[in-house]
């Protein structure tokens, strides 16, 4: 007998599995809320010639720097839900803006749609090479004998080389000085000039100027050690337990996203995170391949909020 409810039901199935086989119809626009030049356009560069070839369009960066990350998050929280406008992303847009900005204009759980997360980001924690320490633990030790006159340059208040020194200053009991500067190569110079005598920063730049001999490089914040210096031991290794902190690359679209375009861009991502070539590439960049699917990532997020907004807190960073 013929059933109009199930002719509804299935003509809506029909639809659905059509505009899920047919998405992506164009091109799709990835918004980066840096400048060009930068550790997520590279990323994104990194990943876009296989991602256009598993989705079939092309793939369009597109800057829309300013406040942090802010202006980009902006412009894609107001975007259709549609699958055709996506971010790129890192710990500091997503999980510290909102503990640091007084007055954000988005909400990282309420108003994206996590799609995947594609690298995690240590860090390296560097002294001045004239420093007479060659461990972590010998420069703990140096840093507690002289309370107050060891400081610490970063790439400006309330960013990832900010908030790791201040999470490591945490753990272990230290009082250091932090001297903020605006951008990381000015933090750089100082810190080879004796100006500042520790630092945490991305590993790329630290395997160079630690290969250069301009920085010592103590220890890694991640679990494992890095690729990039493999002989420096991680935080953990170092004595200091549990202490693991990394930053985070990934990608998200605005909330209401349809659960098929999720799925399907999510598993697009997993195809280009799979091949040998990118993520070796990705090593070469200083970041970690580390694949999550949409609901690990949003997992992944809601986990990792309260922890950065704890260290913020700590830092006294506030910027309106």
């Amino acid at each position: 007998m013929f059933n109009p409810r199930h002719a509804v039901v299935a003509l809506l199935v029909a639809f659905s599995s059509a505009a899920f086989a047919a998405f992506p119809e164009k091109p799709i626009r990835v918004v980066i809320g840096f400048p060009a030049g930068g550790p997520l356009d590279q990323h994104a560069r990194l990943l876009t010639e296989r991602l256009q070839a598993v989705l079939g369009q092309p793939i369009v960066i597109d800057y829309k720097s300013g406040a942090g990350g802010t202006v980009g998050a902006q412009d894609v929280m107001k975007a259709a839900p549609d699958g055709y406008t996506l971010m790129l992303a890192n710990t500091g847009v997503m999980v510290i803006n909102p503990a640091l900005y007084s007055k954000l204009p988005y909400s990282t759980l309420k108003d994206f749609t996590p799609i995947a997360r594609t690298a995690m980001q240590p860090l390296a924690l560097l002294v001045n090479p004239k420093l007479p320490v060659t461990t972590l633990k010998e420069f703990v030790d140096y840093a507690k004998a002289r309370p107050g006159q060891v400081n610490y340059g970063s790439a400006g208040n309330g960013g990832i080389s900010h908030l790791v020194p201040e999470m490591f200053k945490n753990a272990t009991g230290l009082f250091m000085v932090h001297i903020p500067y605006r951008g990381s190569a000015p933090a750089f110079t100082d810190l080879m000039g004796g100006q500042v005598q520790f630092m945490g920063e991305s590993i790329p730049q630290a395997a160079s100027y630690h290969k250069q001999g301009k920085v010592r490089a103590l220890a890694v914040t991640s679990r494992e050690r890095n690729p990039a210096l493999p002989d420096i031991p991680t935080v953990i290794e170092s004595g200091f337990k549990g202490f693991e902190v990394v930053g985070f690359y990934g990608f998200l679209a605005p909330a209401g996203l349809p659960k098929d375009v999720t799925a399907k861009l999510s598993d697009a991502f997993r195809q280009v995170m799979a091949s040998p070539e990118i993520r070796n590439r990705m090593v070469t960049q200083g970041a970690d391949p580390a694949f999550m699917g949409s609901e690990d990532f949003a997992a992944f997020l809601a986990a990792e909020m309260p922890r950065w907004a704890q260290a913020v807190k700590a830092s006294g960073a506030k910027l309106d």
